[in-house]
């Protein structure tokens, strides 16, 4: 498979993708929570989001690719997230405008981890079989508190390889992370091992771009191909939607870029996490 060039329209393309699924996921949690203190902020192409205290969904994403913020919009948005007790915490891709790192950084934002985004051709993903004792099928609402605990404690025996997640998150905030992410409509993925489930993902398609999410694997299941599995279950759907790119996020030098990267994933760019403390002035 011809590797995939990864240039500042392709970025701006996945950049745009993510905004949305930022979006849907936060929305998601307004709904839940009644909306509470909740806001979507568009900002220069990008989005800012509160979903709920702690969630995931906090942050600012898809900055880069249709100008540079101006300062009043960002001080607006910092003042958001520091009266609701959160910092201001953006995900800047390498390929956006190099302007608002510079920015960022004068204003006291802090460089404080990487994440990986990979991506490869859909066409002709050339789905390896998986061991004869896997199988990943689609997985139902009847399923979904089965899947839930899978996912849950997969999140909290988090895999030790490569660069730790920016991000250390509660198993009851990833329970409602996970809730809002089925109430925004994700598609599940469920792999199941001797007829044991044992592992779940999720999947996201927007103009094209199947974005991979939500993956883990029990402890006692791993190193045995479910990860793969999932990858290669998720291409075939993807492939069969009409998408031409699939997209995932990983933390750097982890076994699930390895996964990815032997499923012909390639590297297309690294997001830095950039954070400015709720307390800073």
């Amino acid at each position: 498979m011809t590797s995939l060039f990864c240039d500042e329209a392709l970025a701006r393309r996945i950049e745009r993708a993510e905004v949305g699924l930022i979006s849907a996921l936060s929305r998601a949690t307004h709904r839940r929570v009644g909306y509470g203190d909740g806001f979507l902020t568009p900002i220069a192409g990008g989005v800012a989001s509160f979903a709920d205290d702690d969630s995931p969904f906090n942050k600012i994403a898809g900055l880069g690719f249709d100008g540079v913020p101006d300062s009043a919009t960002l001080d607006e948005i910092e003042h958001a997230f520091a009266e609701r007790g959160a910092p201001a915490q953006v995900e800047l891709s390498q390929l956006a405008d190099p302007e608002i790192g510079l920015m960022l950084s004068l204003r006291g934002y802090r460089l404080e981890s990487f994440e990986n985004v990979l991506g490869r051709p859909v066409t002709g993903s050339g789905a390896a079989q998986p061991a004869s004792d896997i199988e990943v099928r689609r997985s139902g609402d009847d399923e979904f508190e089965a899947w839930l605990r899978v996912i849950v404690d997969a999140s909290v025996h988090p895999d030790t390889e490569g660069v730790p997640w920016h991000d250390d998150f509660p198993p009851d905030v990833i329970d409602r992370a996970q809730r809002d992410s089925f109430s925004a409509g994700l598609m599940r993925f469920a792999a199941l091992r001797g007829g044991v489930l044992a592992g779940g993902a999720e999947l996201r398609i927007t103009d094209g771009i199947a974005q991979f999410a939500g993956a883990g694997t029990a402890p006692e299941h791993r190193r045995r191909g479910i990860q793969s599995a999932l990858l290669d279950a998720r291409l075939a759907v993807a492939a069969e939607a009409g998408c031409d790119i699939a997209v995932i996020v990983t933390q750097p030098g982890s076994k699930s870029q390895q996964n990815a990267q032997r499923r012909g994933f390639d590297l297309l760019y690294t997001r830095a996490i950039l954070v400015r403390p709720a307390g800073d002035p």
